[in-house]
Order: C-alpha cells, then structure tokens, then sequence
C-alpha cells in the first residue's frame, strides 16, 4: 500500500496526517508544539508508527507550516510548502467549489480567494494575534472558562456584548470594563467571538470579494461560537463549511502535495527519527555588516541545515568545505563545535 505523510508544524500546534493514494484519511493527530517543535515532530511520528496499516509504505512526505523548513529537514520531506498552498489544496479536495476559504490558527490567520479551483488572492495577519487563537485562549484564561467550553458558552447568550477586538490590550481593559457594568460570562464570551470575527473581516477581506461556499479552517473552527459569530455577521446569506478534518487541513493539504509531487523516492528519514538527538545552535557572522545570525541544526554532530545567511554563504556545504580546508592544514581533525571560529576567519 503506497501511503503519503504530511505533516503542519505552527508555532502552537502540529499536525500529522498519513493518505493513501485516494487521499483518504488513514491516521491524524493534532499536537501541542509547546515551544519544542522537534519534540513535537518526534510526539507525531510515534502516533503515526503506532496507527501505521499493516504492509503499507511511505512513497513521499510533504511539509508545511511556519517550521515547514526545519519540520523538511527533520522527517525528511519531499516536498516543502508555504501554508496557502497546503490550505487552498485541502479544501479544494474537501470543498471542490469552494470560493473562499477562512483559516484561523494558533498565532496567525489566513483568508485565501479561489477561482476555479485555482488560489485567486489571498491575506494573511501575522502581526498582531488579536484575530487568531490565542486571543480567544488568553481572554478564556482570565475568564477562568476551558478554551474547550468557549464557544458553547458563547452559544447560551441571550445578547452580545461589544468589545473592541481589535487589539489584544485593548479587548482586555474592554472586557474588564463591561465585567464591572455587571454583565454575564456568555454575553462576554459571545462579544469577543464577535470580536475576532471582526476583526478578521476587517484585516483581511477589505476589499475583497468574499463568495461562497466559504471553507472555515484552523483549530478555531472547533469554536462553535467563533462559526455562529461569522454566520451572523453575513446574517446567514452564505454558507460556511466547518470540515471535519477543519484542525489538520494544513497537513493533510502537505499529504496531498507530497502524493501529486510523486517522487521517484522518498526522502522520508523513517521512524528511527524518534531515536535521533538534534540540537539547534546559532552564532553571529561577522564578515559584513549585515551581521547575520545564522542557525544551526546538527544531528548527532552532523550538520543537517542552516538558516540565516542572507548572501547564501553559509550552507552546510559551504561549512563543510571550510571544514575540509581547515582539516587539509592542521593534523587534527577539526571538531564540529569550531564553526563559529570557522566565521571569524
């Protein structure tokens, strides 16, 4: 059975999928990143192990996400895409009319316009997380409600209450504010779905033609609040589609490519990534003002990938060939921890 692994590293969640060649869902899981994505990645592979159909074979990997780059190297993917690829690709396959699709992650959120089953426009916040997940995770912390209780809670208001969402800081004195004034738990939570939904609209669809059937994806989408907030402020004049693999599409779009990319042999370094240590380090290059910082990740005192070097000079090649010349003129062997004097000269 020839299967394909996608795997979805954000900076609050990752995602793992495994595909067969009809794209069907064969095993998924949804991780916290909790600050450590190579853990993360190591967590995912050991579920993937566990649930892998007997006589099957990975014949490619695909990586996406804001750790897509270092998630590639790690697990060894194929294919490496940004996040709107993986995202329009999944709903497509899901939603094959979809027009808009809305995904809202963790620590940033994304709008994408698709016309003909082609990624027409998109937008993405990334600056401010006050229309993301977070936003809604930080107010449900000093709300004292589970995250996981939010949007039902939201559900039980009789009104909402409006708060200015357009900044994390500022829905916090405002929430605060409207506590005071006596108001409930549900109006308070109903008005900050309300919030985020607002200020989605207004950071990424302004001027943009917004047609359905709208795909709603991300973790958030599991909010059932933040889905009836959006559908009452279109006041129920389009359709909005929560797919059931709403919290892994990323993933599952990274699978998909990996399938459509059909390499003659993968890459995929296998489950004894488990097993393997990596460490990531970084010096400071001072060969030219720009001053680069330059991140190392090292294998088991392999060098497996740098990041950071804005005229392209340090690669592990690169390194490897200054380490050769440096070997060519000394009797012993240069050790991989001499990199940053490799920099200086």
């Amino acid at each position: 059975m020839d299967l394909y692994l996608g795997v979805d590293v954000g900076s609050v969640t990752t995602k793992f999928v495994l595909i067969d060649e009809e794209k069907n869902i064969l095993a998924s899981c949804y991780l916290r990143t909790s600050g450590d994505p190579i853990g993360a990645l190591k967590e995912g592979l050991q579920y993937i192990e566990r649930h892998f159909p007997s006589g099957g074979e990975i014949k490619g990997v695909g990586s996406t996400g804001s750790a897509r780059h270092l998630a590639g190297i790690v697990v060894g993917a194929d294919i490496v895409k940004n996040e709107i690829t993986a995202h329009a690709i999944a709903a497509i396959t899901r939603v094959p009319e979809v027009r808009t699709v809305f995904e809202i992650g963790g620590q940033d959120s994304k709008l994408i316009i698709i016309r003909d089953g082609v990624v027409e426009d998109f937008a993405m916040n990334t600056v401010c997380a006050a229309g993301t997940g977070s936003f809604l995770e930080h107010q449900a912390v000093r709300l004292n409600v589970p995250i996981e209780e939010f949007g039902k809670l939201a559900l039980r208001a009789e009104q909402a209450v409006r708060i200015a969402g357009r900044c994390t800081v500022f829905a916090e004195s405002d929430m605060i504010h409207k506590q005071q004034l006596g108001f409930g738990k549900p109006e308070i939570v109903k008005g900050l779905c309300e919030a985020l939904v607002r200020n989605f609209i207004n950071n990424l669809a302004t001027g943009k033609t917004i047609e359905d059937p709208i795909v709603f994806q991300g973790g958030v989408a599991a909010n059932e609040g933040i889905v009836q907030a959006f559908r009452d402020f279109f006041q129920g004049k389009k359709k909005i589609v929560v797919p059931p693999e709403h919290g892994v599409m990323g993933a599952w779009g990274a699978a998909i490519l990996a399938l459509e990319y059909a390499p003659e042999k993968s890459t995929f370094s296998g489950f004894e990534v488990i097993g393997r240590q990596f460490e990531s380090r970084s010096f400071t290059c001072e060969d030219c003002p720009n001053a680069c910082e330059i991140v190392i990740l090292k294998e088991e005192n392999d060098i497996k990938a740098l990041w950071g070097s804005r005229c392209g000079k340090w690669t592990p090649v690169t390194v490897r060939q200054r380490w050769e010349e440096q070997e060519d003129k000394s009797e012993e062997p240069l050790q991989i921890e001499e990199e940053e004097s490799l920099v200086k000269g």
